[in-house]
């Protein structure tokens, strides 16, 4: 009998979202079609990378071959599926070790994560494709702040929020001058630079998609309606706190043309797995927010519900990603 292949779940991280993740993880290891794949849900956090089951420690990882050793057995992993938000598991870091020791992995590749995280190189990017989004600055820790200049050029209100970093953590929409230099000095908790970027008033749309060797799957759009000031963390982990429509209630045509525009992003970016791109719509016009690679992934979360309503089913499409890896 053909030993079934073993899953590295990764969940953890080194950033605020720690806690996100580990949901993330448990979600997807939740989700892996047992029958064909044995998971184990690894967690990180600095130097403690560890194997849990039932959130306890059964193992340590060794990291000169990411295997572990269980009941005298030395178990090595034929794949791992990255659920970690932020570093290093969104920046290309954790990437580049699995790629040092050949173990394939569910995410975009080193390059494409490190570009698509730093928001800064990413906007800069696809702006040269005419990609269209809001008007930013960026500023480094401890760079002198001239309020009245950046107010002079972006007015108000402004949002201003980490170049690295997500789940809106040390994100601040400013409102008057006298908010900004606290706003920045909060986002530098965050990240060692900082985007301050123009407010685009407008609704806010998300779409997944995965693109596989033999078929591209664009899931549907979400509409994001948040019951706070905007989508902060709050309003993305507690429930009740944003209405979530899943399809969006958008004419076909928009519907189609944010489809579409996630797609191109997708390619441009060279992203692979499961990603999902955010987007402000104004006056027919898509600006675009950011790209997810490692995407929530919470039963909540936008992916699992845009899936759902496509009639596909997580496991499913996990299975596909999975066993795409493993034929690399």
């Amino acid at each position: 009998m053909n030993r079934k292949p073993n899953i590295a779940v990764i969940t953890g991280g080194d950033s605020s979202e720690f806690v996100v993740s580990v949901k993330s993880g448990a979600n997807i290891f939740a989700a892996i079609d047992k029958e064909k794949f044995t998971p184990w849900l690894v967690q990180m956090r600095g130097n403690d990378w560890d194997v849990i089951q039932d959130e306890s420690k059964i193992a340590a990882i060794d990291k000169s071959d990411f295997s572990f050793s269980l009941n005298g057995e030395k178990i090595k992993f034929d794949f791992a599926y990255i659920t970690i938000h932020g570093t290093p598991g969104e920046d290309g870091i954790l990437q580049g070790y699995l790629e040092l020791l050949a173990i394939p992995y569910s995410t975009c590749n080193v390059h494409s994560s490190s570009l698509t995280f730093n928001k800064w190189f990413c906007n800069n990017y696809l702006k040269t494709f005419g990609i269209k989004m809001a008007r930013s600055l960026h500023l480094r820790k401890g760079q002198n702040i001239k309020s009245e200049d950046i107010v002079k050029e972006l007015g108000l209100p402004i949002f201003v929020k980490p170049n690295a970093g997500g789940s809106s953590f040390g994100v601040t929409k400013v409102k008057n001058e006298n908010e900004l230099v606290p706003a920045i000095e909060k986002a530098w908790e965050e990240s060692s630079d900082v985007l301050v970027e123009e407010f685009i008033d407008g609704s806010e749309f998300t779409c997944g998609l995965v693109k596989l060797q033999d078929e591209k799957i664009i899931f549907p759009v979400t509409e994001v309606i948040p019951k706070n000031e905007f989508f902060d963390f709050e309003a993305k982990y507690t429930p009740g706190a944003t209405d979530e429509i899943t399809p969006a209630r958008l004419p076909e045509d928009l519907f189609g043309k944010c489809q579409q525009l996630s797609s191109r992003i997708y390619d441009l970016c060279q992203c692979s797995g499961i990603v999902r791109v955010d987007f402000i719509l104004k006056e027919k016009e898509f600006y675009f927010l950011e790209v997810n690679t490692t995407p929530g992934m919470t039963a909540t979360s936008f992916i699992p519900q845009q899936i759902k309503a496509m009639g596909h089913t997580l496991t499913g499409i996990i299975s596909r990603v999975i066993e795409e890896g493993l034929q690399e």
